[in-house]
Formats: C-alpha cells, sequence, structure tokens
C-alpha cells in the first residue's frame, strides 16, 4: 500500500505541473574497468585477479555528458568542446548523439558503432520499468528509484528519477519515466552516470534541432537491437571485449 501512494502522489505531481520546464542537465559518467571486465565470461579468474592486482583502486575512467531538454524534445550528447584534462587537447569521440521527440514519440539516434554511423530511427523504445519504494536526492532534486533490465548485454539498470522535472527523459538511451532520470547505475557500480547540475534556462529550437543532413546508414530500433546483440555474441566467442566497440 504504501508503494502505491508513493506511485499515486508522483502522478498527481506531475499532473499538477503546469509550466513548462526546460534547460541543460551535466553528468558525470563514471566507469570502473575492472569491475566491467571480471564480468566477461571468458576471462579466468587467474586473469581476473591480474587485472585488480595491476589497476587497483586507479580504474576509474570518466566522462562528462550533456542533456538539453524542455517539455516536448531532448538531445543528449558529448559537450560541445570535449578536452583532455593533462593538456587541454581536444580530441574526437565517436558519433553519438541521442535525439527523442516525446510529442510525436519519435527517437533517432545517430551512433558510431562497428567502424560505422548508423542513425537509428523509431518510436521510443520505453524499457520495462519498475518503480521501487526508495528516494533519494540527486542534483538537489528528490527522485525515485526504478529498475529494468538490459536482456541483451545482460545488465542490471538501476535508475533514479526526478518528477519535478516531467520530462521523459534520461542519459544515454534510457527513459520512459515519469520524470527526468537523473541517476543512472548499470550492474550496481560498473558505470554509473549521475547529474552533477541542472540548469533551468531557456532552450532554443537549435538545439534540440537534428542536423539538416543526417550521414550514416539507416536502420530501425529492432536491426540495432540485432546488431549488437550478434556483435556481443562474436566477440565473446572469440575472447574479445565486446564493448569496445558499441555504446555501452
Amino acid at each position: 500500500m504504501k508503494s502505491i501512494s508513493l506511485i499515486m502522489l508522483l502522478l498527481f505531481s506531475l499532473a499538477a505541473a503546469a509550466q513548462k520546464m526546460e534547460g541543460e542537465i551535466t553528468y558525470d559518467r563514471v566507469f570502473h574497468w575492472t569491475r566491467v571486465y571480471s564480468r566477461l565470461s571468458y576471462m579466468s579468474q587467474e586473469e581476473k585477479d591480474r587485472l585488480k592486482l595491476t589497476w587497483g583502486n586507479d580504474d576509474e575512467s570518466k566522462q562528462e555528458m550533456t542533456m538539453i531538454f524542455n517539455d516536448k524534445q531532448s538531445y543528449y550528447s558529448y559537450p560541445k568542446v570535449d578536452e583532455l584534462s593533462e593538456g587541454g587537447y581536444s580530441w574526437r569521440k565517436g558519433e553519438f548523439k541521442i535525439y527523442r521527440d516525446y510529442e510525436n514519440s519519435k527517437m533517432t539516434d545517430i551512433i558510431e558503432m562497428l567502424g560505422k554511423t548508423y542513425i537509428v530511427e523509431d518510436s521510443i523504445q520505453a524499457p520495462n520499468w519498475k518503480v521501487m519504494n526508495k528516494i533519494k536526492e540527486v542534483a538537489g532534486y528528490m527522485c525515485m528509484m526504478a529498475v529494468t533490465e538490459d536482456t541483451i548485454k545482460n545488465q542490471k539498470i538501476t535508475a533514479w528519477f526526478a518528477d519535478n522535472i516531467p520530462v521523459s527523459g534520461g542519459p544515454q538511451m534510457y527513459g520512459g519515466l515519469p520524470g527526468m532520470i537523473l541517476e543512472l547505475d548499470v550492474n550496481d557500480g560498473d558505470i554509473v552516470t549521475t547529474a552533477k547540475e541542472v540548469k533551468l534556462r531557456p532552450v532554443t529550437g537549435e538545439e534540440l534541432a537534428l542536423p539538416k543532413k543526417l550521414k550514416g546508414k539507416k536502420i530501425n530500433a529492432a536491426k540495432y537491437v540485432e546488431l549488437t546483440s550478434n556483435h556481443i555474441k562474436d566477440s565473446i566467442k572469440a575472447h574479445r571485449n565486446p564493448y569496445y566497440a558499441i555504446p555501452y
């Protein structure tokens, strides 16, 4: 009963949110590579132990990401200028631009994987979320917990979403909850994407618009899942890390 009451309160608060919500969210996406590698089935326990000794507690890799949104659309990608902390040199990353049109339930993902750029166009694909009776604060917002599973990558996904940002978006390719996802946890800490700043500000149509010319091979969501699934299976069979060439 308590869980139902929390969900009802959440839905009522969303229905009451009449003001236009728009702005920019800055996320930190943190990888713990020894945890990621330890889940690879082809690695022996000796190899996993050796990795832990080699990396120690210094296995963390961090990447900043940006979400621009309003109540109808969102755009998620790397910051416009991506710099190395050591010397300030800019460096190129693979294409990773996630567009959502909530008004028309349309997704457009521009993703570089397996050495090619794909344009994934389809209706918005929402995971089968289960909302839990847990709350915590993220970036100054009280968030509710939801869980799902990525059966293709064999990952447990935990999201923390803010109902007072009534936009059904989130980092990476996740969304579909009654509020913006401000933290996304893969496999209990392997990879954690956390909002470090939520800046409410006017957003222009240009910031959310798709590029005028889309370069890449157009596929639908089912084909993207098929490509990803086949790559993971082939890589595991060949004793290669499957997550180098695809978004993880």
